[in-house]
């Protein structure tokens, strides 16, 4: 079986480097004692407002006044469509579901004009 003398020297070096344990520096241990011993001394910072309402939490769940904003164009722009659709989706819809059927609001010809709700 023939071996790679490249790799021969590569698996000594791990070796050799697996054999020595990383000691870190005096300097650097201080320096991180001292860093810990100034953050376990800060004293914590007070909540401004530890309670807060049911409208800031929705707020902050759906993302704040940016999304607020464009949630109400979308509902202002989906009441403008199902009011007053575009051709091209009162086309669409009739060609999917069939022909669309209107209902009016204000009757043009109501009953009691051609005289069938009168007295008599």
């Amino acid at each position: 079986m023939m071996t790679d003398p490249n790799n021969d020297m590569l698996d000594d070096l791990f070796a050799q480097a697996r054999a020595v344990a990383p000691q870190p520096s005096d300097a650097l241990v201080a320096r991180v004692l001292a860093d810990a011993g100034n953050v376990a001394r800060a004293e914590p910072v007070p909540n401004a407002d530890p309670q807060i309402g049911i409208f800031a939490r929705f707020m902050e769940l759906i993302g704040g006044w940016p999304a607020v904003g464009s949630l109400a164009a979308a509902t202002v722009a989906g009441i403008w469509v199902g009011v007053a659709p575009p051709v091209s989706v009162e086309d669409f819809t009739a060609s999917t579901f069939g022909e669309p059927v209107t209902i009016g609001i204000f009757a043009d010809d109501l009953d009691f004009e051609i005289g069938l709700l009168t007295d008599g």
